[in-house]
């Protein structure tokens, strides 16, 4: 049966930052600059999700552009949710943090007994393909509430931020390729920590000076990095395209 998810190369990581920085970009654009507020932004994303999700499990294979689309669409939509828990809701980043690590780990594990298997590079069936957008959608929302903690609670900023959050990459991609540990968990690892990377450069471009940014705001932030996200992709789908050849 044909793989329906992207092989793991730098590629993927280069575009799923790119991806996780226009996730927070994108929601800070449709729920504080248009004021559409935390539900709707919420609602018209997991409806953009789930239709591309559809869309995504009808189709044989693996389609970058199709992928790519469903993984944003969760990133903007994991953004504001993660904004409602926490701001709204009023549980604050550390509580939301450690409820969205609980519910992903419940996720993975209802996943490995179901497929005995939590693979992500290698998925063929629809089932195991559900479990693998419902981990990512709650990973994506993890990751954003986690990058706030570290830039708003722990008071280190959004660059210091980054910067600590690149180190600890640095060391995953390092017992990655000089280590034995699984790489599942270390996967896990990145996948997390890049989403909070993405969250807190987004927040860099589109906060004011007072905040800790340099104030480009969302709008134009969102459509730069919408147009670097449509180059990765037209390269990932070139490469693709090889691998059939």
């Amino acid at each position: 049966m044909k793989n329906r998810v992207p092989h793991i190369i730098f590629l993927y990581w280069v575009i799923k930052v790119v991806s996780t920085t226009l996730g927070e970009t994108g929601a800070d654009m449709f729920s504080m600059t248009l004021n559409l507020g935390y539900w709707t932004t919420i609602a018209i994303f997991m409806s953009v999700f789930l239709i591309l999700l559809a869309i995504k499990l009808s189709l044989k294979g693996y389609h970058p552009l199709v992928y790519w689309l469903t993984f944003t669409a969760s990133a903007i939509a994991g953004t504001a949710i993660s904004d409602f828990i926490d701001r709204t809701l009023g549980f604050g980043y550390a509580l939301g943090s450690a409820i969205l690590i609980v519910m992903l780990l419940i996720i993975l594990a209802i996943w490995y007994k179901k497929e005995r298997s939590i693979n992500v590079e290698h998925i063929t069936t629809p089932t195991a393909e559900i479990f693998y957008w419902a981990a990512f959608l709650i990973a994506n929302t993890l990751g954003t509430a986690a990058g706030d903690y570290l830039a708003d609670n722990m008071g280190l900023g959004f660059v210091n931020s980054a910067i600590l959050i690149s180190v600890i990459l640095v060391i995953v991609a390092l017992l990655h390729f000089f280590t034995k540990i699984s790489n599942i968990l270390l996967f896990w690892a990145a996948f997390v920590l890049t989403r909070p990377f993405g969250a807190t450069f987004g927040d860099f471009l589109t906060k004011p000076s007072a905040k800790g940014g340099i104030n480009f705001g969302t709008v134009a932030s969102s459509i730069v990095i919408f147009i670097i996200f449509i180059i990765a992709i037209h390269r990932e789908t070139m490469l693709e395209k090889l691998r059939r050849e």
